[in-house]
């Protein structure tokens, strides 16, 4: 095995020597080399703040979620619709100011189903649970993902356990691609955890067919405030 060892990095060492010749360089450099500046219009395939929620609902279709925008006066009736037509009843949600704002909570028991928060529940118990009702820290147009923070007042566990999830967006929500997205995280920090989420749980495990909700949601209900 240490000859094996030897004879690998010996290996190694002629690949980097050769590669090192090949760029005119006889001798390693003393510190990395700084990489090439890239024009903005080749790193980035959106470049407006203009028409991001619609492009996102397109995206985000295309990744097989449900998408539909609604006025926040009408935001309940259609959340509460959605959730009767799925036969939901029991609902985990995180203790959120926004949907707090939206009286969304207070409005679900109103309706009848059993809500709770994420910080008055436990792991095991949320595998009870129909559906998980969410905001989410930002939405991104180009891909058309969702990115949710975890923190003690918002489980992870919410978007990516019950069989159906709902995310509930806002228009300051939007960024218009991975480079704003990883932006906005280095100045605002990501938190024990941070999830993109692309639509709904997919394997292709078994006989290399797509399945969807195995492992997660198998639905995805997108509610736009517009």
């Amino acid at each position: 095995m240490h000859q094996q060892n030897q004879t690998q990095m010996s290996d190694a060492t002629t690949v980097i020597q050769k590669v090192r010749l090949a760029l005119g360089r006889t001798t390693p450099l003393d510190k990395a080399p700084i990489p090439p500046a890239i024009d903005e219009p080749i790193t980035r395939l959106v470049h407006s703040d203009i028409g991001l929620p619609e492009l996102f609902a397109k995206r985000a279709s295309d990744n097989h979620m449900q998408v539909e925008t609604v006025s926040p006066e009408d935001l309940m009736a259609k959340l509460i619709a959605f959730l009767h037509s799925r036969n939901c009843k029991r609902l985990a949600l995180p203790a959120s100011p926004f949907l707090e704002n939206l009286s969304v909570p207070a409005g679900l028991r109103s309706a009848g189903f059993e809500t709770t928060l994420w910080p008055d529940m436990t792991l095991d118990q949320l595998y009870d649970y129909d559906c998980g009702v969410t905001d989410v820290y930002c939405a991104v147009a180009e891909t058309g993902s969702l990115v949710v923070q975890t923190s003690p007042k918002h489980g992870r566990s919410l978007s990516l356990v019950p069989p159906i999830h709902v995310a509930i967006l806002e228009p300051k929500n939007f960024v218009a691609d991975l480079v704003d997205l990883f932006e906005k995280l280095t100045r605002e920090g990501t938190g024990s955890a941070t999830s993109i989420i692309s639509g709904p749980s997919k394997t292709a495990d078994i006989e290399m067919s797509m399945v969807e909700g195995v492992h997660g949601p198998g639905l995805v209900k997108l509610f736009i405030l517009g």
